[in-house]
């Protein structure tokens, strides 16, 4: 319950930043994680809840860093999958990143994609690009290792 490598399947870090792939799993263990820690239990429909909430979607939270504070407020990702891309069904990023002790920002941003047309064994790849339509970050996922 409390070792640092909890979660570690659904998180994939580059030079760029770190994503966090919010599958309905991902959040039901962290749920149930952190009803343990209040030393609670959690109901049945509870878990009916969180399981319905996400289903047919597929969510990344992404950390990236930057030079300003609105640095990725226009960014835009992409799902390349085989040869083609899906765009996000949802998309949040970050308007004001929090400057960190070294002078940089950091900007958290969530995209949703549908996952209607991706595969169990798909590996996916997140491409966040700037409004000019350069690549900013690129995090490949292999959603067979992840539940």
């Amino acid at each position: 319950m409390t070792a640092e490598t909890f979660g570690s399947e659904w998180v994939q870090s580059t030079g760029a930043g770190e994503v966090t792939v919010m599958t309905p799993f991902h959040r039901l263990a962290l749920a149930a994680r952190q009803a343990a820690f209040k030393q609670n239990t959690m109901k049945p429909a509870d878990v009916e809840k969180l399981l319905r909430e996400d289903r047919g979607r597929l969510v990344f939270w992404v950390s990236l860093r930057g030079p300003r504070g609105d640095f990725a407020r226009f960014y835009e990702p992409v799902l390349q999958v085989g040869a083609g891309e899906l765009r996000p069904s949802f998309v949040q990023n970050e308007r004001s990143a929090l400057r960190q002790p070294d002078g940089r920002y950091l900007a958290r941003s969530v995209y949703g994609f549908s996952t209607a047309t991706l595969g169990t064994t798909a590996g996916v790849v997140l491409v966040v690009r700037d409004p000019d339509g350069n690549e900013v970050a690129r995090f490949p996922v292999d959603l067979a290792s992840i539940r």
